[in-house]
């Protein structure tokens, strides 16, 4: 398998309405072709030294490289906690159609 351009980019917002608000943003100013927002995701982590069990969504993002740093400071610009998840995971395939697509986000 041959990586491509394309990236996925997992982000975790604390409710619906900071999920939506962050997903239109993206996709509006054309960082991102499409945000999928999952909901009842439960995070178990630890910060600043406390355990959290935390109710939140997961926006699933899918851009392209050469807009991923822009994509991810909107992100942190935008998004109300101190240190936002913005995970990027290479994509090393899938249908031509689609890939084509998403790069050519306006």
């Amino acid at each position: 398998m041959i990586e491509t351009d394309i990236r996925v980019v997992l982000v975790t917002a604390p409710d619906e309405e900071v999920g939506a608000r962050l997903a239109r943003s993206v996709v509006a100013a054309g960082l991102a072709a499409c945000v999928n927002r999952v909901s009842g995701v439960r995070s178990v982590y630890k910060w600043e030294g406390e355990l959290r069990d935390d109710a939140e969504v997961l926006l699933i993002m899918k851009t392209t490289t050469d807009r991923l740093d822009a994509l991810t400071s909107e992100v942190e610009q935008q998004h109300p906690y101190d240190c936002p998840e913005v995970i990027a995971l290479p994509v090393v395939g899938g249908a031509a159609a689609y890939l084509d697509w998403l790069r050519g986000t306006e």
